[in-house]
């Protein structure tokens, strides 16, 4: 349904002067194309002009609770109103209420947590725990890995992002991944799970501080380590003094149908990055979380990392509102209870649709890979490529008012937490005649 306008600016115009005075990320400028959004609620986004759009990615994997909660607003408000900020060497309380918090919902014994400005500063500050806390000074990540944009973050990150940004962070070395591109299934646990262990012999496990990895891989295709593989991991730096660091910044918070996705693998790391979820993106906020041993170490021994907006009580506010929200509302039991039903919908495309060549989901964290050929398994894009194919079946998504990721191959399913089955089904039913595109190419 059309909503009436409430801005006195029509997209065009936005679009316009957003273009001409700033500048997008991950993008050629001049060929940039994006859509005006003045408004949003629940699982929908709205033009100037009242179009909806349902939001079938959680904007980037982050808008989990969904759009305009209230509460949220609310609390930011308040919180806006009675303490805007105040330097990191005070406290406040948000911030004792907060860190209490994530102290109940968090694994094992992560007990104290480091507030960032967002992600990639979470992964830039486990680096320096990591370092610190060991003495040691390589860490070890993967190709297929998204951490972030700045420069450590960036260099961690395996995938394309990478190369216009090297060189990078010095220390860094590459161990194998779960997956290889181009591959449908992931390798086996013990091959994966070898592959790291010989990178370890040869750099030598005295060296290396820390071992980072997304818990499931997430903008590089949502990939689900096989059973067996963290639990793995565990054990590898339990036997060589090396930090496990689980970067949970996609995956936690409901995304998977638990609080964090290592919760599937009964599994601890030492330390645990966070964001997006955090505050369901309404502000920015990350944190990087820390095993009960570890925060014990910096009693006695300095911390050399700041930031100006850490704990930035406003955006504490925001997050303790959003937990409030998941459990008020029982997202996460939602996120868990329709994992089955996104596999269903991921199965009837793929006995319909010959373009669909794979499809993973934990929760509603999901993808579809589309392919060229079932056999041999063919991506319907060379690596860090795209097609006509796959570019036809944005340009459908965006016509038909459905906005989701859309990368190499793959097509994202990352709605809301609060999504219900049947605007799940409507985002579906979308990307069903939009895979009609795609089958064209299919080569039987």
């Amino acid at each position: 349904m059309a909503v009436e306008p409430s801005t006195a600016m029509s997209s065009a115009e936005i679009v316009a002067l957003s273009r001409a005075h700033t500048f997008f990320s991950w993008s050629v400028q001049g060929a940039l194309d994006p859509i005006a959004i003045d408004r949003a609620e629940g699982v929908y986004l709205y033009t100037p002009e009242g179009e909806r759009i349902l939001d079938f990615n959680s904007q980037l994997m982050s808008v989990n609770i969904g759009h305009g909660d209230q509460r949220v607003v609310r609390a930011i408000t308040e919180q806006a109103t009675r303490l805007q900020f105040v330097y990191p060497g005070f406290t406040t309380e948000p911030r004792a209420r907060l860190g209490a918090k994530l102290a109940e919902i968090m694994p094992g014994d992560l007990d104290k947590v480091f507030f960032t400005l967002g992600g990639a500063e979470a992964i830039e500050n486990a680096i320096k725990f990591a370092r610190h806390f060991t003495g040691r000074t390589k860490v070890l990540a993967r190709y297929r890995a998204y951490h972030g944009a700045t420069m450590g973050a960036m260099t961690l990150t395996g995938d394309p992002r990478r190369w216009a940004n090297e060189p990078g962070l010095v220390g860094v070395v590459r161990y194998p991944d779960t997956h290889r591109w181009g591959e449908k299934e992931p390798l086996p646990a013990a091959e994966a799970l070898q592959g790291l262990e010989d990178v370890i012999r040869y750099e030598g496990p005295h060296t290396i501080a820390a071992i980072f990895l997304e818990t499931i891989v997430g903008t590089n295709g949502i990939l689900i380590p096989p059973d067996g593989y963290l639990k793995g991991v565990r054990e590898l730096c339990d036997r060589h003094g090396i930090l496990m660091v689980c970067d949970e910044v996609m995956a936690g918070f409901g995304r998977t149908g638990r609080w964090f996705a290592v919760d599937h693998w009964d599994v601890v790391p030492d330390l645990m990055t966070m964001a997006k979820g955090l505050t369901s993106s309404y502000l920015p906020l990350g944190a990087v979380a820390m095993r009960h041993h570890i925060a014990e170490a910096f009693e006695t021994k300095m911390f050399y990392g700041g930031l100006t907006y850490s704990s930035h009580p406003v955006s504490l506010a925001a997050a303790l509102a959003t937990i409030q929200v998941y459990e008020d509302d029982g997202l996460i039991q939602n996120a868990a209870r329709l994992g089955p039903v996104m596999r269903a919908h991921h199965e009837r495309l793929a006995a319909k649709h010959p373009s669909v060549g794979a499809h993973r989901n934990l929760g509603l964290f999901g993808i579809l890979d589309l392919v060229r050929s079932q056999d041999p398994w063919t991506p319907m894009t060379p690596f860090n490529g795209t097609s006509d194919e796959m570019k036809a079946v944005g340009a459908f998504f965006r016509k038909n008012g459905l906005y989701t990721f859309i990368a190499n191959n793959s097509i994202h399913t990352n709605p809301p937490l609060c999504i219900t089955d049947a605007q799940l089904a409507e985002g579906f039913d979308i990307i069903d005649r939009a895979l009609d595109i795609a089958d064209q190419a299919v080569k039987t």
